[in-house]
């Protein structure tokens, strides 16, 4: 035994340390002659040899083990003109070589043409346009999103700093919360662009209805100038798409792939092809009495079993023609994927606040989700001459989500719950929804360079967003009641809606700029605005239908939705309400813009003016409520921008801007409507919130591909605008939930972001805190004197709505050029934010702090081909929200584990996984 352990050592000191001891080696960097940037995946080899080797992530290489002679060195890639350079090494010897490459010669027609368009989708040039940038922003590239575990542009957006995201029902990324500002502060470009919402309620845009391989770049503003629209707190988010190359491209790739809870239980699906587009209503007019024939079966009929793989694929190609004037671009995306989630909730009521909130029901909920999403990107550009050119882009995105939520309820406090008897009434309802979402956008833009010193570009905009929930039922059942003399005498109706909204831009951008040089400073003046028509229109119908037994067992009374029998409440429908409305906003804006460059120093200020006509028209009008209303108002928003470069690799910032977030359409409409938690209502009152936003961030970049950064930021915001659920001062007890501006709001913080490369390994990490505060009146429930409850009305200071105090993210990154391997694992911490803002004090609803990780691989094999597998959510980490308050009238209720918290919510979404293929030409 003793011999086989000294044979292994001896075995792994040969491994290890191979004749190195009188054997030369070779080491250096490769980098780009015209940016200084490295050059990664280039072949670097010894002539009439074995050696070589890939250079790595900071360009990079080595070769090892090289006895001593006169070499020649071969350094050779498709991008770049090939490089032979004799060397002499001696034993033992360490040398040390840079070399610096130039753009690929390109022999056309007798022609030498330099082919040195600047790559704009690596990370190399992320790291440069941040360094050379006016204002804060920060950028994913490309290259980093197509080997990252993310599919859409939601999830990407996570791994930047000072970003978390919300994500949806089955766990994916939705809305991205800018430094702790909630997804309303925040408004979203592509290509420069704003972009209108297909939200049935707001202006921010779902991001999960991007596919992420159809981007070039994705960029987050942190700072605005005044040649920018003004209406984002947080920040601006820019989605830059494919643009057409120099030469010939074709790209694409197919995958498929699993999630592991459809390896635990079932997928449920409904017929959601057959079901009514219109209500009875929109097809037979407003006098028309509805018969339970007008509705569809098909919403209610479930099948169950093992959905299919998911399916994704993508396609890009494009060129130029005609002496490479014209360039063309055609980007497809397609993702069918099954997602869904287990789920736990609990309903509650508050008998006094300082016994914390009692349970009322446990609800056991599963969601089955079918996702189809798709893109289609075009794109032309026409270079009249070297000093005009016009471009034509049009995209068009769609998300399809086909959910059905199915719920067993336990009642917990009819007579008082009892673990041992067991007194609680089971309960069913199920909820089958389709939603489809799109976005187009068509986009004209011309940039001309009138002479040497004035220049002009312009744009000419429409976009529509539309939204569509058709044929969207609930059904509440009541189920086996047990341990209970009395029956109950009535349940809740089932209803069926209709709702579908549109939201349509006109826009028109003109900005004109003249430079000139005074001395040693460079001056840029810019002055333009734009003008904005906006129209919404939003439609809702509801029909309440009631089971003919109102005490039918599933199980026993009926085996299928489908069987029930339903008879109709309000045959002609609830489209008498404030939730039917046509709107219009109207923006003019003006801005002038100047800046300042000198060697070390650059300037950047101005003021921007916008006004701004926001109106209603209720088509409806009923009761009280006003049927129309209108705000009108014009903000001044200066800005200034200065960044110290100190000649050096560090730049030195310091900002201010003004900005705003105006109401969104459906918060201004008087409705009301009753929700499955409680009532909401609109706030024809809500004004706009104005902010004071000041940053300061020093930039270190070391190297052309890594950087470190430290930032500083504080937001001053008059009237923020947050939900809240509140009491009605004439009706008594009711509760409803509603947006209103309270006080002022202070929110700051801190960001880290670090990048480093160590030839095959690379390390991104970023960290962000923030701290927000604004106070707001709550309820607070007491028992007085003789031991009745009496409301007092209290002022309670906390976090901004959605902001987490810690976020962080933290990427391991190994690219082997010569194998052609790239993988990364990346994690992410979200800390605990508010999930819900409660009327009562110290009832709010917390989502707890979690940590999500995932994986991804990518092979790249020859001809342009590679392999990639992509992992999410490794560790299972669910979704919990949660109260800090606990209630002993809660200790034997199941899932209440903690006697200082209250759980609320409880959502597993599982792992999934995703393998593919990839071709590029």
């Amino acid at each position: 035994m003793e011999n086989m352990v000294y044979r292994f050592y001896f075995l792994m000191v040969v491994l290890l340390f191979p004749l190195s001891v009188s054997a030369g080696s070779l080491k250096g960097k490769l980098l780009e002659a015209a940016t200084g940037q490295p050059a990664l995946g280039v072949v670097v080899m010894i002539e009439g040899t074995n050696f070589q080797d890939v250079s790595g992530l900071d360009g990079s290489f080595a070769i090892e083990n090289i006895a001593g002679g006169n070499y020649k060195l071969i350094i050779r890639h498709i991008s770049y003109q090939t490089i032979t350079k004799d060397f002499v090494i001696s034993q033992a010897q360490q040398m040390h070589l840079d070399l610096f490459l130039e753009p690929a010669v390109d022999l056309m027609l007798n022609e030498v043409a330099v082919i040195g368009k600047k790559d704009n989708t690596t990370d190399q040039a992320a790291r440069s346009m941040e360094r050379s940038a006016s204002q804060v922003m920060n950028i994913v590239s490309a290259k980093t999103i197509q080997i990252s575990p993310d599919l859409t542009v939601a999830n990407v957006i996570q791994r930047m700093s000072g970003v978390s995201i919300e994500r949806n029902s089955n766990g994916d990324g939705q809305y991205a919360i800018l430094r702790g500002m909630d997804k309303r502060y925040n408004y979203t470009l592509v290509n420069g662009v704003k972009i209108p919402s297909p939200d049935n309620k707001y202006r921010y845009v779902p991001l999960d209805i991007f596919p992420s391989d159809l981007l070039d770049r994705l960029e987050v503003y942190k700072a605005l100038t005044p040649s920018m629209e003004a209406d984002a707190i947080g920040g601006a988010v820019n989605l830059v798409m494919k643009d057409a190359p120099d030469r010939f491209m074709l790209s694409t790739n197919v995958s498929s792939g699993y999630n592991e809870l459809f390896m635990q239980r079932d997928f449920q699906r409904y017929d959601y092809k057959n079901i009514q587009s219109k209500s009875p209503y929109e097809k037979n007019g407003s006098q028309y009495n509805a018969t339970p024939s007008d509705f569809s079966k098909a919403p209610l009929q479930y099948s169950s079993k093992s959905p299919l793989p998911n399916l994704l694929g993508s396609l890009a190609i494009g060129n130029r023609y005609f002496d490479r004037k014209l360039g063309v671009l055609l980007a497809g995306s397609y993702q069918n994927t099954y997602r869904g989630s287990n789920s736990l909730f609990f309903d509650s009521e508050t008998v006094d606040t300082l016994r914390g909130e009692t349970l009322t029901k446990r609800n056991e909920r599963q969601f089955s989700e079918q996702q189809t999403r798709y893109g289609l990107h075009s794109k032309l550009d026409f270079r009249i001459n070297d000093r005009n050119k016009i471009q034509f882009y049009n995209a068009l995105m769609s998300l399809t989500n086909v959910q059905i939520r199915d719920v067993k309820s336990t009642q917990l406090t009819i007579g008082g719950y009892d673990p041992v008897l067991g007194n609680a009434t089971l309960g069913y309802s199920t909820r089958s929804r389709l939603t489809r979402q799109k976005i187009f956008n068509s986009t004209l833009q011309g940039k001309h360079q009138l002479t040497g010193h004035w220049g002009l570009d312009w744009s000419a905009v429409y976009s529509k967003a539309t939204n569509e929930v058709p044929d969207n039922v609930t059904i509440p059942l009541l189920g086996i009641r047990k341990n209970f003399v009395d029956k109950p005498t009535t349940v809740d109706d089932a209803t069926v809606r209709w709702e579908h909204n549109t939201d349509r831009d006109l826009a028109a951008y003109l900005n004109i700029n003249y430079k000139q040089t005074v001395g040693t400073t460079n001056l840029e003046w810019m002055a333009g605005g734009l003008f904005r028509d906006k129209k919404r229109t939003n439609f809702y119908n509801n029909y309440q239908l009631r089971p003919a037994n109102l005490f039918a067992e599933y199980g026993v009374d009926f085996t299928d939705y489908a069987q029930i029998d339903f008879t109709i409440q309000n045959p002609r429908g609830s489209v008498a309400t404030a939730l039917n409305y046509d709107a219009t906003e109207r923006i003019k804006a003006g801005y002038l813009q100047l800046k300042a460059e000198s060697a070390l120093l650059e300037v950047l200020g101005g003021v921007r003016v916008e006004a701004t006509d926001q109106g209603y028209s209720m088509l409806f009008p009923i009761g009280e409520e006003r049927p129309k209303g209108s705000q009108i108002y014009t903000d001044f928003l200066p800005s200034l921008h200065l960044k110290y470069k100190t000649g050096g690799n560090v730049n030195l910032r310091a900002s201010y801007f003004r900005s705003l977030n105006r109401p969104g359409f459906f918060e201004i409409v008087p409705y009301r409507i009753v929700n499955e938690e409680y009532q909401e209502r609109g706030n024809a009152d809500l004004k706009r919130a104005v902010a004071d936003n000041i940053d300061l961030r020093y930039e270190l970049f070391s190297k052309p591909s890594e950087q470190f950064m430290v930032g500083l930021f504080y937001k001053h915001i008059k009237d923020p605008i947050e939900y809240t659920l509140q009491k009605d001062a004439i009706r008594g007890q009711d509760i409803f939930y509603s947006p209103g501006n309270f006080g002022n709001a202070n929110n700051y913080g801190l960001e880290l972001d670090f990048i480093k490369y160590f030839k095959m390994f690379g390390v991104k990490a970023n960290y962000t805190y923030t701290h927000s505060k604004i106070t707001t009146p709550k309820s607070k429930r007491i028992r007085n004197e003789s031991g009745d409850l009496e409301t007092i009305s209290v002022e309670q200071s906390r976090p901004l709505y959605g902001q987490s105090a810690h976020v962080a993210n933290l990427s391991f990154l190994f690219k082997n050029a010569k194998k052609g391997i790239d993988a990364q694992l990346a994690g992410g911490f979200t800390g605990e934010r508010i999930n819900t803002v409660s009327q009562f004090l110290n009832n709010d609803l917390w989502q707890k702090g979690f940590v999500q990780l995932d994986a991804s691989f990518e092979k790249t094999l020859k001809n342009g081909l590679g392999l990639f597998v992509k992992a999410n959510n490794l560790l299972n980490t669910p979704m919990e929200v949660f109260m800090k308050n606990f209630s002993a009238a809660n200790k034997d209720i199941p899932d209440q584990n903690s006697q200082k918290t209250t759980l609320m919510r409880r959502d597993y979404y599982q792992r999934s996984y995703l393998i593919g293929i990839r071709y590029k030409f």
